[in-house]
């Protein structure tokens, strides 16, 4: 067996995609929509967290522009490298965010962009409980996936065969609901990657808050 066949799926299907990602999705207008709603909605120098923080760009360049303290995790090393060189001013750590121990109330902003669709539905679940946990009452999170009522199927990602699990939109929005947050707003959008191999993907984008006792 080579070593790449024993790392996670998502950690070899971003080693090989590297910038191209990043070519392909950084300039997503919806994305870039819900990046100013959340910083419009930080308190100075807030610490927010980027789940599956890629090349660091757009999401950690948008909140470190903005005086905020950023935390990456990837699990792909050579995304942490390039998310590194690219946003020095942030930190982003090589690992599996489902093993990451996280503290509690400890960010003010919590980012998760397509970083969930390579976990079953059980773990998308546990994840946004817990990172539902790791926001300080008020704080915000914003959630952008692919809507779809599909669980490990097989799909052609960039050209890249890729197993992927997800929601369709009201399960999506049950999910964020029972992890304790309350979706003020919703967002669908369809977005065709800058990318030869890519199509038009329906994303939906939740913007989220975990409200303060008693509200």
């Amino acid at each position: 067996m080579r070593h790449e066949d024993r790392r996670p799926p998502a950690a070899v299907l971003f080693d090989a995609l590297g910038p191209a990602y990043e070519k392909a999705f950084a300039h997503a207008p919806a994305h870039l929509s819900a990046l100013e709603w959340l910083v419009e909605r930080l308190p100075p120098a807030a610490r927010t967290l980027d789940v599956g923080s890629g090349t660091g760009r757009p999401t950690a360049a948008a909140l470190v522009e903005a005086g905020h303290r950023v935390l990456g995790v990837d699990i792909s090393p050579v995304m942490v490298e390039l998310a590194a060189r690219q946003v020095p001013e942030a930190e982003f750590r090589c690992g599996d965010i489902r093993d990451l121990p996280l503290d509690a109330e400890s960010f003010d902003g919590v980012c998760v962009f397509f970083s969930l669709l390579q976990m079953t539905r059980a773990e998308q679940s546990a994840l946004t409980r817990r990172l539902a946990l790791t926001l300080r009452p008020g704080g915000h999170l914003v959630l952008a996936t692919v809507p779809v009522d599909a669980e490990d199927v097989e799909v052609v990602f960039m050209g890249r065969p890729v197993r992927a699990t997800s929601f369709a939109e009201e399960g999506v929005v049950g999910m964020v609901e029972a992890a304790g947050l309350t979706v003020l707003s919703r967002h669908s959008a369809v977005f065709t990657p800058d990318h030869p191999d890519a199509g038009p993907e329906p994303h939906l984008f939740l913007y989220c808050r975990r409200d303060e006792p008693g509200h």
